[in-house]
C-alpha cells in the first residue's frame, strides 16, 4: 500500500536522492578552502586560489632564481617557497656591504626583518646556503656548514656549489633577480 502512495512522487525522491548524495560527495572531497578565507600567495606574489596546495621548496618550478654578483662575479642561486624567502625576493634588488662572522659566514644588514611566519625550528645551515638570521635582521651567505641557530630561516641556496669559496672572501653583494 505505501509504495502506491509514493508512486506518482517517485521520479522526484530519486532526483532529491541523488541531490544528496552529489552535496555528500562534494563536502567529503577535500582540501578546498572557501573563498573568503585568505591563502598564501605563491613565489610571484598572487595570492593562491582555492584548491590549489603549495608547492615543497624543492620544487625548482615555483622557486625564484636569483643572481648574487660577488664583487663582480655573477653567481646564480634560488630562493625556496617560503614566506621568508617570498619577503626577501619582494625586496630585490639589493646592493650589501658584507662582513665575516665566525668564520663561517658573510652577513649583512636587511632594510628591514623578513616575514618568519611558519619557518620551521632552526636548521642546520650548510655551505652554500643564503639565510635570514632574524633577531639581527640580517642576510647570512654560509660559506662553511654552521651551526644550528634559533631564528635562522633558510631562504635559498646556491646552485654550484663550486661558487662557495667566493662567498668566504666577497666584501660586496648584489642581489637581483633572474627573469
Amino acid at each position: 500500500m505505501s509504495l502506491r502512495l509514493f508512486g506518482p512522487l517517485r521520479p522526484v525522491l530519486s532526483a532529491i536522492a541523488a541531490a544528496v548524495g552529489l552535496l555528500a560527495l562534494t563536502a567529503c572531497s577535500g582540501s578546498e578552502q572557501p573563498a573568503d578565507q585568505s591563502a598564501p600567495a605563491t613565489a610571484s606574489g598572487r595570492p593562491r586560489t582555492a584548491g590549489t596546495h603549495p608547492t615543497p621548496p624543492s620544487d625548482r618550478s615555483s622557486a625564484v632564481r636569483i643572481q648574487l654578483i660577488l664583487d663582480g662575479h655573477p653567481v646564480r642561486a634560488t630562493l625556496n617557497d617560503s614566506p621568508a624567502a617570498r619577503d626577501f625576493a619582494a625586496l630585490l634588488p639589493l646592493s650589501l656591504g658584507l662582513e665575516d662572522f665566525h668564520r663561517t659566514e658573510r652577513v649583512a644588514d636587511l632594510p628591514r626583518k623578513l616575514d618568519t611566519s611558519g619557518a620551521p625550528d632552526a636548521p642546520t645551515p650548510q655551505a652554500g646556503d643564503l639565510a635570514h638570521y632574524a633577531p639581527w635582521r640580517n642576510l647570512a651567505l654560509f660559506y662553511r656548514d654552521g651551526e644550528r641557530s634559533p631564528g635562522l630561516v633558510i631562504l635559498g641556496r646556491l646552485d654550484d656549489s663550486q661558487n662557495i669559496d667566493r662567498l668566504a672572501t666577497a666584501d660586496r653583494v648584489t642581489i637581483e633577480p633572474l627573469t
